[in-house]
């Protein structure tokens, strides 16, 4: 079968990153396209032991793989779509917006807890100010520390300790079984040698049975849609956190594929453009424009089409989770993103912008913490 022409897609090396842009080669694939992916190390990527928001503006993932595409080397950017900044070039455009995945957040933790089951004072891991705010806005006993890495270190980290203590039981009542003379042989609660248990566990696990503990978390927040395409969802538990409370980032769950403003970007628009994805991630990151806090402030926001309208909530909090503005409002599609920016100037005045303000001053004085990290990470 005939193909329509060969793209040259860039994406991010990570394993999140790669399968993301995998999803975009088959869906453009499908559209009888032939597409090659090449892999841009970032500036984000460069710097893998500093929290984002020590990188500079938004965009730390996103610039070079633009810069190729504007440079001609490349026909287009696969990004996720949460890691991109409001304001792009004028000759770059966001080609597509594939349909979206799941936009929520999910806390998981070694034995399927909730959020209301975990201990007083439990240590939550998360390198991002709205999920911190969150959290501490339904549970201000909760430690929240920092937590940066790929998917699958994130959640060797949180397997570590519970796996290692696991692991030294069974080496001791093993070991004391050998040592006993078989005449009063030790009760032994295991019913498998250590090798055999060793033998049952899935790669994360074994993983995470050799990684330093530096942290030990009772539980950790990420993206819900960077847990199921990384393939590890099965691999964990874990239990969504509500959207109407935990407000996701702008455009979390979202892919966009960026072209130079021209043929190219109309005709990947047409191949796999979701135009339902589309107008909700506009509203977002229209919001998030308006209200200015793309990359220091705690703000969640989510729109979901509801048949005339988009119905769209929104939290934007101080980065201990004690103050909040809070609402929701229905604006219509066929004039979204202008009714965004109306939203967003009532926001501000109800104080949002005040709240943003003071964590832009927060930011400034080198605090540790960044607003939210990328989903290929």
């Amino acid at each position: 079968m005939k193909t329509r022409g060969t793209l040259r897609l860039a994406t991010r090396g990570s394993t999140l990153a790669r399968r993301q842009a995998g999803l975009v080669k088959e869906a453009l694939e499908d559209r009888r396209y032939e597409v090659e992916l090449v892999t841009v190390e970032t500036t984000g990527d460069q710097i893998r032991d500093e929290l984002i928001h020590r990188l500079g503006k938004t965009g730390a993932f996103v610039r070079e793989l633009d810069e190729r595409v504007l440079e001609g080397d490349l026909d287009g950017a696969i990004h996720s779509m949460k890691d991109m900044p409001t304001e792009q070039p004028d000759e770059l455009v966001t080609a597509a917006v594939p349909e979206r995945g799941r936009p929520g957040d999910v806390l998981v933790t070694p034995d399927g807890s909730s959020l209301e089951e975990l201990p007083e004072g439990a240590t939550v891991g998360t390198s991002s100010l709205r999920r911190r705010a969150q959290l501490l806005s339904e549970r201000s006993d909760l430690e929240v520390e920092p937590l940066r890495g790929n998917v699958d270190t994130r959640l060797e980290k949180l397997l570590a300790p519970s796996l290692q203590e696991e692991h030294r039981k069974r080496s001791d009542a093993e070991e004391e079984r050998e040592e006993s003379d078989g005449d009063d042989e030790p009760e032994d609660e295991y019913d498998r040698t250590v090798d055999e248990w060793f033998d049952d566990l899935s790669e994360l696990e074994r993983q995470a049975l050799g990684r330093e503990v530096e942290t030990e978390y009772d539980a950790i927040v990420l993206a819900a849609a960077g847990l199921e395409r990384t393939g590890l969802a099965h691999s964990v538990d874990y239990q969504e956190l509500p959207t109407d409370t935990f407000v996701p980032a702008p455009g979390q769950g979202a892919l966009a594929v960026t072209a130079a403003d021209g043929e190219t970007a109309r005709d990947i628009r047409e191949a796999i453009d979701h135009p339902r994805s589309r107008v909700e991630t506009t509203v977002e990151r229209t919001l998030l424009a308006e209200l200015g806090g793309g990359c220091i402030a705690p703000i969640g926001i989510y729109g979901v089409i509801q048949g005339e309208y988009v119905r769209t909530n929104v939290t934007v909090f101080d980065r201990d989770g004690e103050e909040s503005v809070v609402a929701s409002r229905d604006l219509p599609v066929e004039r979204h993103a202008e009714a965004a920016r109306e939203f967003a100037a009532d926001l501000a005045d109800r104080g949002a912008a005040d709240l943003i303000e003071a964590a832009r001053d927060a930011a400034e004085s080198n605090d540790t913490t960044d607003t939210d990290p990328p989903e290929g990470k």
